[in-house]
């Protein structure tokens, strides 16, 4: 077997370590005195050393530029972004104040009108959520003992969430404008046409039959219409909404996220007139104009027999 030399490369890198950490060292002690020779020093050694050096951070100087741009760019795309959403916000809010307008416009110039007073609600707190596939509805702690009836219109806080679909003595159940078998007519403000809006297992249930589609603007409000006497006239439901599809659908006012207390709104129909003999009838249409000439019977045989004549004359 061939004998291995000597290994000179530890011995020599031990040494060139060495004085690399003696150099350092000496460096580092020389910049930290403090004199007025050791400064001229440190200067001239700055200004031969560090301009030749400018070529090595070119690239890094660049470097740094690009990274500072495209963060300022990011910054410039979240404001874009962040404004543009505020201008849809905005234009919500601004959409919202023209219909606050008009509807306060059109209630100061009915202040005489008396509101119904058999318009009343009872509160009751959601017991549990029995959706499913097929059906969407909720359970109440109040029922007949409370005076509920079947069909009678429940809210939240803000907006329609259904209707009453049965009660029992203590509990009734609320079946939600998003089941399949929901079916109510509503009106789209402030275009004023009439749609039936039809659930269908979706949080922004469709609206069919529609009136006049091309009349109708993302936004609108879409309120119950009171046909059929199926829920009272005016009550909130939500907002339009266009699909990706082109169909009209309706972004529900109601949190159906938190259902936790519902009212159930006292709406009675309204009284129907039975007897309509005791109606006061319209006086009789009188002739408007000159008065007929009098008419003149020139028939003889319609004449009277004349009178006989005396014969003492």
């Amino acid at each position: 077997m061939a004998r291995k030399g000597p290994d000179y490369a530890a011995p020599v890198r031990r040494i060139l370590v060495s004085l690399l950490v003696l150099l350092l060292l000496g460096v580092f002690l020389f910049w930290q005195i403090d004199s007025p020779r050791a400064e001229r020093m440190r200067s001239a050694v700055i200004d031969r050393f560090v301009p030749s050096f400018e070529w090595v951070l070119a690239p890094v100087t660049r470097l740094s530029r690009m990274v500072a741009g495209f963060e300022s760019y990011a910054r410039l795309y979240e404001q874009n972004q962040e404004l543009r959403r505020e201008l849809q916000k905005m234009s919500a809010w601004k959409e919202a104040a023209v219909q606050l307008e008009q509807e306060n416009a059109k209630l100061l110039s009915q202040n005489n009108v008396r509101i119904d007073p058999a318009l009343t609600s009872v509160s009751g707190v959601v017991l549990t959520d029995s959706g499913s596939a097929f059906r969407q509805s909720v359970l109440l702690n109040v029922g007949a003992r409370d005076g509920i009836l079947d069909g009678w219109a429940t809210m939240d806080g803000l907006g329609l969430v259904g209707r009453i679909s049965g009660v029992g003595q203590t509990t009734s159940r609320v079946m939600l404008l998003t089941d399949p078998s929901s079916r109510i007519p509503v009106t789209i403000l402030p275009s004023g046409h009439h749609a039936l809006l039809s659930g269908d297992n979706t949080a922004v249930p469709a609206l069919d039959f529609i009136e006049s589609p091309e009349d109708l603007r993302p936004g609108d409000r879409v309120v119950s219409s009171g046909d059929g006497g199926v829920f009272p006239p005016g009550l909130l439901v939500g907002q339009l909404a266009q699909a990706s599809d082109g169909r009209l659908r309706v972004r529900l006012a109601a949190d159906y996220g938190r259902l936790e207390f519902l009212r159930v709104l006292r709406s009675h129909p309204s009284e129907r007139l039975a007897d309509t003999g005791l109606l006061i009838p319209p006086p009789p249409a009188e002739f408007i104009g000159p008065p007929m000439p009098l008419q003149i019977n020139t028939d003889p045989a319609a004449l009277p027999p004349a009178a006989p004549e005396d014969g003492n004359d």
